[in-house]
């Protein structure tokens, strides 16, 4: 059977009034712009001008461009005629987020069900009929049956059933409910879910300031750091790294987000105790959260320039920045030592 490549995410042929909805602009006339429901098999719709703002538009292409893919407000559907009227104007910032990442995770659904059906000359539409669409009635989406499968596919799949008309003995038709998949099919998709679902650790940070005015305290600080990089454990290192006195951070990887925020907040608890013990202070600049690539990112570049203006400024050892801070950079590749700023 010829797989079919192209077929709507959804049981619904189209979506509700209301509803926000992914589309992809096709072309363009005078008036309107006609565009793809890139959820719904790719049907038609269609954004008139006047639906892309509610201010003034001085320049179309600003709003619009042919390519671009973004979400918009279903205002009328016609499922007779079959067309779609379309909105950007009347999309909330809410709609628009939980559009976004309904598609996602429905892109990532359909990419799997579409991998299995091409690898194995099934039919896309029925996967569908018969796992894909019973997952989103029965889980809001198919993404959260997903995850379950990651660890215990059978809960999810084997109840999965489908009937079939079979002739009986006495040559009566009857009905035989059997398994929804072939074993083959469901060993396809364990395999691609398990392969594409994965969980990735996330990266849990906290800023921090400390800071120690007695004599010795650059190495009571770092007697800190090493207390709190001692609350972590084997699923949760923690690691602290000064940013620019008084400023650090602490890190984390972990699968479980709450765990990385607990621990964290055990690390900072156990490295303000170490430090008040020498009449020093921490304060807490910013609390254990998940942070993106790109936070991660902007910390490293802020680093790094930090890192090259302090190579630029001469070591005075007597400055009055360093007698004002009473400690210096911290090196803790080289036993604490500080270094002058």
């Amino acid at each position: 059977m010829a797989t079919k490549l192209e077929c709507r995410m959804y049981e619904a042929k189209y979506p509700e009034v209301d509803h926000a909805v992914m589309i992809q602009v096709k072309s363009m006339t005078e008036s309107c712009a006609y565009v793809s429901l890139l959820e719904y098999n790719n049907i038609e719709g269609m954004i008139l001008f006047s639906e892309l703002s509610r201010r003034r538009i001085r320049s179309i292409n600003k709003l619009i461009k042919v390519g671009r893919i973004e979400p918009v407000l279903v205002l009328r559907v016609n499922k007779e005629k079959g067309y779609v009227d379309l909105s950007k104007s009347r999309v909330s910032e809410e709609d628009i987020l939980g559009c976004e990442e309904r598609f996602n995770n429905s892109k990532l659904v359909h990419s799997i069900m579409r991998h299995v059906a091409e690898a194995l000359k099934a039919d896309l539409e029925d996967l569908y009929v018969h796992v894909g669409w019973p997952l989103y009635r029965k889980y809001g989406h198919a993404i959260e049956a997903f995850k379950v499968i990651v660890s215990d596919p059978d809960s999810v799949l084997n109840s999965l059933t489908r009937e079939v008309k079979e002739i009986g003995p006495d040559g009566q038709e009857v009905i035989k409910v059997v398994p929804a998949i072939t074993e083959e099919i469901k060993d396809a998709l364990v395999k691609n879910i398990r392969r594409r679902m994965t969980p990735q650790p996330l990266k849990i940070r906290a800023d921090v300031e400390m800071k120690c005015f007695q004599f010795d305290g650059v190495l009571h600080i770092k007697e800190a750091m090493r207390k709190a990089e001692a609350a972590g454990n084997k699923d949760c290192l923690v690691k602290i790294k000064l940013v620019a006195p008084p400023a650090y951070v602490l890190n984390t990887l972990t699968l479980d987000k709450e765990q990385g925020i607990a621990i964290l907040n055990k690390a900072i608890e156990a490295c303000r105790k170490q430090i008040e013990l020498h009449k020093g202070k921490l304060t807490v600049k910013k609390a254990p959260r998940a942070v993106s690539e790109r936070e991660d990112k902007l910390l490293a570049e802020q680093m790094a320039k930090l890192g090259r203006e302090n190579e630029e400024i001469s070591g005075d050892e007597d400055s009055e920045e360093e007698e004002d801070t009473g400690m210096g950079d911290i090196d803790l590749e080289n036993n604490g030592t500080a270094i002058a700023e």
